[in-house]
Formats: structure tokens, C-alpha cells, sequence
């Protein structure tokens, strides 16, 4: 009975602050485009196709996110088909290098690619050198850019679901099919593929989603026709023209459609779990031509999945790089700077404070929901599972919209406790899916041994449940941590005040300074980079294959 009242109440808690800072500001937003003056209107709805520029703009985000989702696709199956089912040497120190992307932001990685893609960047400069036409490597535009920076940081999530989906085929079946007389095509595209369809499509959501709306990079290019930075360019006069409103929820409708077709598909496609005496992984050896090809691929891939970091780097170690192929006068100066300068060392440090307040909400309600669904399963946790990844399918530019519909004068004043709400309703997921797999990795019988001695609930969570699955909940807090630290929708749209702008502001900001703001900015990148790549890290060592479950719509 105890245990009953103890779910209800969570069920309540979480529900009010999922409706409170989830639901509600998106009523709101549809609300403020819908009803202007205290009259409802459909005029700044139907303008996104009345406006010629509004409706590109929706398209070519839209095209953004197929391209980045497609490319990202192409890249990531046939390294995860690598990965699980062959064995060579290095294998273990190549599947940490796919992940490397992972750790830089596009909007970071847009400064170094800057610096060698531009019109007189380090490629053209190179051609002219050798007395070769130069090129718009950018095509004019900048989505070229946008969509190249968006696949080298998106691929690895990609790569992480389709890695878990291969986990769940039964290599008992490819070989049975392939004892029939089947060919390796014919095998992966009637077993295989089907099999691992959910896992590959579950990913891609989560891709196309966040390239749809991320606004860094294109702000970084200066690529303005496309719906998040529209949206962003309407923040000065909201209250004067609803259209930021109108194009928020065309948007978040977007995402939220292409969040249910991975619910609706999850659920008509069954997949054969795998036998116990099966083994995800065949561990077959390569030739030695295919190992070489293996290596090449990988090494390739690797290279150019790294310039962004390199340049980066490149950009916060160099005091002097412009209109030459390499930078020159090496320093550590920006780097210092990075940790002492007024706004960037402010920015680090706010950044770091709400992260860590957002951690620990995450960790109070993603512990207690992690266990109330892998312990109480029911139709009402279903809904409330369904309602807890919705974050995963708003993006943190449609969701900081909402607060600004919903608490109109609390980002002037004072932006942090928005902030922190913020942060950790859109990591809530990461820490949430990290407790639910420690759960079902932990055995009941200890909590029912408990209870049958007549301990509490919250005495066998505290004293046993919680113990034996801290490595799950450290990784899903380092998780919802780092991400955190590097949320930039959100922090665009809340962050008003210099003195209290994360870092994600400052980057952006700085970025935009003629004489040293690129160079300080790379350096708060570099280091940035460091922290996701250790806390990735460390997630990977915990969570193994089972950290692509982490970044699924569903």
C-alpha cells in the first residue's frame, strides 16, 4: 500500500512539472500566434505561406534536416555493421573515435571551418598557391555548411542506435538464411534490416529533429533563411508581431510529427528478440583485404570527422591566421583568457552552476521514474514515459519560446531559474532512460528480501536499489550534465543580460568580435570539448551498447 501511495505521488509530481514547464508553455505559444489583442486571428499562421521568405525558410530547414538525417544514415550504418559484427585489432580505441564528434557543438565547430572553407580560407588560399581556380565550398549560402556540421556532430547518435538495433538481431537467423543459399544482400535486406528498422528509425528522429531546428550553426554561417534563426531575429519585437509565435508552432508541430511516427512505428513493427543462447556479435575475423578496407574506411571517416576540432584548435592556439593556409605564432594566450576574461569567465561559471542545479532535479525525478517504470508498469506509466521523452522531440529554441509566451518578464530580470527548468526538462530524458537500464539490470530479489524484513520503500531505495545502480545514475547525470553546459536554443532565446550569459551566449557573442572574440571563443570551445569528451567517456565505459537507448524518441 505504501508503495502504491509512493507512485501515485510521484505520478502527481511529475505530472505537475512536465504540465507546468512542458505542456503549458506550448499552449501558450499556440496561443499568443492565434489570439492577438484578445482576438483570436489566424493572420500570422497563414502568413508563413503568404511570406515568400517565411516559407523558404521552413523549407529549407526542412531540407536540412533530410539531408543531415540521410548523410548522417549513410555514414553510421555501415560503421555500426563494422562494429558489431567484426573483430580486428584497434577495435576498441576506433568505436571511441566514432563518438569524438559527439563532443563539439556545431555552432563551435562552424568557427574552424570558417577559417579553411571561407572565400580566402586555408583551401582556396591553398589553390590559388598552386595556381588553381578557387571555390564557393559553401555554395553561396551556407547550408552546405550548416548540413556538413550538422552530420559530423548528429552521425555518432545515429551510429549509437543502429549499434543497439544490431545488438537485438539474432545471428542465429542470418546464418540460418545464409545456410539456405541466401546472398549477404538478400540477408540484410529481407532479415536484417527489418529487424533493426525500429532501432535506425528511432535515431534518425532524433536527428532530423535536432538539425531541423538548431539555430547555432546557422547563426554561425550567417544563414538567415531558415526557420531558427527566423525565429531568433523575432525575439526584439514579439510583443509587438506574433510571427516568432506563428513560426515556433509550426515548428514544434514538425517535431512533434515526426516524433509520433516513431512511436506509431515502434509499435506496429515487431522484432524477434534474440535467443538466449545467441550472441549479438559474430565476432567474425576480416580478411586481410577486408581489414585494410576496414581501416581505410574507418581512418577516413575518423580525419574527416575531426578537421572541425583541429581547426578549432587551430583558431584558439594561433594569434595570427588570416589570409595564410596555417595559422602562425602559436599561444596559449586565448586559452587564458577563455578562464579569465570578464564574459567568458563568467559565462563558464554560470553555465557550470545552472548545469549543476539542473543535474540534481534531473536525478531526483529520473531515479524516481527510472523505477517507477521499470518496477510499475502499468497504462498510466506507458503515457507518462510517452510524456516524459516528449523533450526529446521539442527543441530547446521552440521550448524557450514557450517560457518567454508563458513568463514574459522573468528572462529580463533574472534568466537563471528559467534556465535551470529548461535545462533539466530537456535532459530529463538522458538521466531518466540511464535509470530505467540499472533497474533492469538489477535483480528484485534484494528489494523483496527487504521487504519481507519489513524495511521501508525509501530505506530499500536508499540503502540498496540506489547503491547498486550508482554507475547508471553517475552516467546519466554526467550525461544530463554536460549537454547541459552546452544547450544553445535555450540559452539564445532565455539569456538577455550580458552579466548572465552561459556559455553558449558568451561563444556566440564573442564570435562575432572583430580583433580576438573568434580565438577566446575556440578556446571555450576547446574546453568544452574536453568535458563532453570525458564525460562521454565515461557514460560509454558504464552504459556500453546500451547508451544509444539514451538518445531514442521513444
Amino acid at each position: 500500500m505504501k508503495r502504491s501511495l509512493s507512485s501515485w505521488l510521484l505520478l502527481l509530481a511529475t505530472t505537475l512539472f512536465l504540465g507546468a514547464f512542458l505542456v503549458y508553455p506550448m499552449l501558450r505559444v499556440l496561443v499568443r500566434a492565434v489570439v492577438v489583442d484578445g482576438t483570436p486571428t489566424a493572420t500570422f499562421v497563414l502568413a508563413l505561406f503568404a511570406n515568400a521568405g517565411l516559407r523558404q525558410g521552413m523549407l529549407n530547414s526542412i531540407m536540412i534536416g533530410v539531408y543531415a538525417t540521410l548523410l548522417s544514415m549513410v555514414i553510421a550504418l555501415p560503421l555500426a555493421w563494422i562494429f558489431a559484427r567484426y573483430r580486428f585489432p584497434g577495435r576498441t580505441v576506433l568505436n571511441g573515435l566514432m563518438l569524438v564528434p559527439m563532443v563539439m557543438p556545431p555552432f563551435v565547430g562552424a568557427l574552424g571551418l570558417k577559417q579553411v572553407f571561407a572565400r580566402c580560407g586555408s583551401l582556396n588560399l591553398l589553390l590559388e598557391h598552386l595556381d588553381l581556380p578557387m571555390v564557393d565550398w559553401f555554395g553561396g549560402g551556407g547550408m552546405l555548411g550548416v548540413v556538413i556540421l550538422e552530420v559530423l556532430h548528429l552521425y555518432p547518435i545515429m551510429y549509437l542506435n543502429i549499434v543497439a538495433a544490431l545488438a537485438n538481431v539474432d545471428p542465429a537467423m542470418e546464418e540460418a538464411a545464409a545456410n539456405l543459399g541466401a546472398r549477404p544482400w538478400t540477408i540484410f535486406r529481407r532479415i536484417t534490416f527489418p529487424l533493426m528498422s525500429p532501432g535506425l528509425f528511432a535515431g534518425a528522429i532524433i536527428v532530423f529533429i535536432w538539425a531541423f531546428t538548431d539555430p547555432g550553426a546557422p547563426l554561425m554561417f550567417e544563414y538567415r533563411t531558415c526557420m531558427p534563426v527566423q525565429m531568433f531575429d523575432t525575439l526584439s519585437d514579439l510583443n509587438e508581431n506574433p510571427i516568432g509565435y506563428a513560426i515556433v508552432v509550426y515548428a514544434l508541430l514538425i517535431s512533434l510529427l515526426a516524433f509520433w511516427a516513431s512511436k506509431w512505428f515502434a509499435q506496429r513493427t515487431h522484432v524477434v528478440p534474440s535467443g538466449k543462447g545467441a550472441t549479438a556479435d559474430a565476432g567474425r575475423r576480416p580478411s586481410r583485404l577486408g581489414l585494410a578496407g576496414i581501416y581505410a574506411l574507418l581512418l577516413g571517416i575518423t580525419a574527416i570527422a575531426l578537421l572541425p576540432h583541429l581547426t578549432v584548435l587551430g583558431v584558439a592556439l594561433s594569434d595570427t591566421w588570416f589570409m595564410t593556409i596555417f595559422p602562425r605564432d602559436l599561444t596559449d594566450r586565448y586559452f587564458k583568457l577563455a578562464l579569465t576574461h570578464r564574459l567568458a569567465a563568467s559565462s563558464i561559471r554560470i553555465s557550470l552552476i545552472l548545469s549543476g542545479f539542473a543535474t540534481i532535479i534531473d536525478i531526483i525525478f529520473g531515479v524516481a521514474l527510472g523505477y517507477l517504470f521499470a518496477r510499475s508498469k502499468s497504462r498510466v506509466t506507458a503515457w507518462l514515459d510517452t510524456l516524459v521523452m516528449l523533450p526529446l522531440a521539442i527543441p530547446g529554441i521552440v521550448l524557450a519560446f514557450g517560457y518567454v509566451a508563458s513568463f514574459q518578464s522573468f528572462p529580463r530580470r533574472n534568466a537563471f531559474p528559467l534556465l535551470i527548468i529548461c535545462y533539466s526538462v530537456r535532459r530529463l530524458p538522458y538521466m531518466v532512460r540511464s535509470a530505467y537500464a540499472g533497474f533492469q539490470q538489477l535483480s528484485e530479489t534484494f528489494e523483496e528480501a527487504a521487504y519481507n524484513l519489513g524495511a521501508r520503500a525509501t530505506t530499500v531505495l536508499r540503502k540498496i536499489t540506489i547503491p547498486l545502480m550508482s554507475a547508471h545514475i553517475l552516467a546519466g547525470a554526467i550525461l544530463a550534465f554536460s549537454f547541459a553546459v552546452f544547450e544553445v536554443g535555450s540559452t539564445l532565446v532565455l539569456a538577455f543580460r550580458e552579466d548572465q550569459y552561459p556559455i553558449a551566449k558568451a561563444i556566440y557573442l564573442l564570435s562575432m568580435r572583430l580583433t580576438d572574440g573568434p580565438n577566446i571563443a575556440s578556446a571555450m570551445g576547446i574546453l568544452g570539448m574536453l568535458l563532453l569528451g570525458a564525460s562521454l567517456l565515461i557514460a560509454g565505459t558504464i552504459l556500453g551498447q546500451r547508451m544509444g537507448e539514451l538518445f531514442r524518441s521513444r
